[in-house]
């Protein structure tokens, strides 16, 4: 029996947590699934043939699967748990760019590449899907079609003069408010690079990630608001972006130590104590 959790989804992508409780040793039907797919496994394992080639999947070896491609299951060790991450044909191609094919199917993961999962599943539980979720997705995806492509692939090295020019493009169009800036992907889409690519720029170019350097400047808008008096937090963040109303906390206090509602108070000022008036001594009577 599998069950599906939705960790994000956009039209680019999907990324479910899959529990299997299956315990049948041998194969399952066949299945030709018509997108493009990387699965890793979170505990347990299951095998998996396609070709004629059989492969144990396990949490150090993932799979990338094709459209087309026919495949079979069997779990003679019990269940397990997966990360399964969809991705739109599109999406493949601005990963992927015109390499001819993959030179395998299995994918050996490393530390490093376990970190970058991990990584992922905790950027999903934020909340912030179109950037922190979605930078830690290509990233991801990114080492995997790496692994894999049968040629060179656009996730390859940004040069210092390519990456000053991209981040100082995405700036602006952070900066003006433009509606691509919602997300990476239609920011990268706007630019004409690939997410990886652009999320990268970032990070060679200022030093921090572009989800990073985004929530910098929404909180300085929301400092600007919560000096101007904004008390209403939850409207706030709908009107910043933010997923909801702990979003916008969370991440105001990450960037400068105090909740909105510590520094509302902090920036308009307390009014100050009247001084107490000085007792008048007693006159005579």
């Amino acid at each position: 029996m599998l069950s599906f959790a939705a960790l994000a989804a956009r039209p680019e992508f999907t990324v479910a947590a899959v529990t299997c409780r299956n315990d049948h040793k041998g194969w399952s039907a066949t299945e030709s699934p018509d997108d493009f797919r990387v699965v890793l496994v979170r505990r347990g394992r299951f095998r998996r043939r396609t070709g004629g080639v059989c492969a144990d999947i396990e949490p150090t070896t993932a799979y990338l699967g094709v459209p087309g491609e026919e495949e079979q299951f069997a779990h003679p060790a019990g269940g397990d748990v997966c990360t399964a991450i969809s991705l739109s044909p599109a999406l493949w191609r601005e990963l992927a760019g015109d390499a001819p094919g993959v030179t395998t199917s299995t994918v050996y993961v490393d530390a490093r590449l376990d970190l970058a999962h991990r990584r992922f599943l905790a950027a999903a539980r934020t909340g912030d899907i179109d950037y922190a979720a979605a930078e830690r997705l290509m990233d991801l995806t990114g080492r995997v079609v790496a692994r894999v492509a049968a040629g060179p692939t656009p996730v390859g090295g940004v040069t210092r003069g390519s990456a000053r020019a991209l981040v100082a493009a995405a700036r602006d169009v952070i900066g003006a408010g433009h509606p691509a800036a919602s997300g990476l992907l239609p920011l990268a889409a706007l630019l004409g690079v690939s997410p990886y690519r652009l999320s990268r720029a970032f990070t060679q170019e200022l030093g921090v990630p572009l989800t990073r350097y985004r929530n910098r400047v929404r909180v300085a808008r929301a400092l600007d608001r919560l000096e101007a008096g904004e008390t209403r937090l939850a409207v706030l963040a709908a009107d910043l972006g933010f997923s909801d109303q702990a979003h916008l906390c969370r991440t105001v206090r990450d960037h400068v130590g105090s909740t909105p509602t510590a520094l509302r108070r902090l920036l308009r000022g307390s009014a100050p104590n009247q001084p107490n008036q000085p007792t008048q001594p007693n006159q005579p009577t």
